[in-house]
């Protein structure tokens, strides 16, 4: 690639301002000074310096975030409205970066911000059946019949109906009784659909897991970070279910 563009994907400054530093002789590559922003650069095989400090030992042409997803925030890149979750992420080292799916405005809870195009069609092929586990807080009880329809699958209002999902019951931190949902595709509105076609309303709405990925309790929401080299395998593995 281009030495302007990989300074820029450092997050260095602007291109302008990137032509300055070059033409300032602030950037060696292999112990060369390049004067030239054109230069061909491979951050795999050639040691880059801005300043005498080392801009490839750390290098990785993917990045990957885990958000905790605050309400009021809407899954795009863009809006000319509302705030984005990569309004969020601000570490000015990253381009491209893009969420992977969506969860609506008002819910909760953990999404991948990355770069990196075949994950991220890995995690959303519908083919993959990745697993997406959602916590379901419900205007009404849900009954054991309700849990039942949920697990046949149930119409939408789609052409199809959902496909066979995982529901059960369980406490929550403060001992009250809450629905998971587990899901292995990613409809519009879907989990709230769901609830509406067996006759109850969903409240309030977090998700706490893709694929074998989990939200941790250290994340608070609205926080985001780097994920691990543990967490990324984890998202990278098959989907054994």
């Amino acid at each position: 690639m281009r030495l302007d563009k990989f300074l820029s994907d450092c997050g260095l400054g602007t291109r302008k301002q990137l032509k300055e530093y070059i033409k300032n002789g602030m950037v060696t590559v292999d112990g060369n000074i390049i004067s030239k922003p054109e230069f061909a650069v491979d951050p795999n095989k050639n040691e880059i310096l801005f300043s005498g400090e080392s801009l490839t030992e750390n290098y990785s042409e993917f990045r990957y975030y885990i958000l905790n997803k605050p309400q009021g925030v809407v899954s795009a890149t863009k809006d000319n409205h509302d705030k984005t979750v990569l309004d969020l992420i601000d570490t000015g080292l990253d381009k491209n970066l893009a969420p992977v799916g969506r969860l609506d405005k008002d819910t909760e809870g953990l999404l991948i911000i990355t770069n990196d195009g075949k994950l991220t069609h890995s995690l959303l092929s519908p083919k993959k059946h990745v697993e997406k586990e959602y916590v379901v807080y419900t205007r009404d009880k849900v009954l054991d019949e309700d849990i039942r329809k949920l697990e046949e699958g149930l119409d939408i209002g789609d052409e199809e109906p959902t496909l066979p999902a995982k529901a059960f019951i369980k406490q929550d931190e403060n001992g009250e009784e809450t629905l998971h949902l587990i899901l292995h595709e990613g409809r519009f509105h879907q989990v709230k659909r769901m609830l509406l076609a067996v006759g109850n309303e969903v409240t309030f709405l977090r998700r706490i897991r893709m694929g074998k990925l989990s939200l941790t309790g250290d994340l608070k929401v609205g926080e985001y970070r780097e994920l691990t080299k543990e967490e990324l395998s984890l998202l990278q593995e098959k989907n054994t279910d």
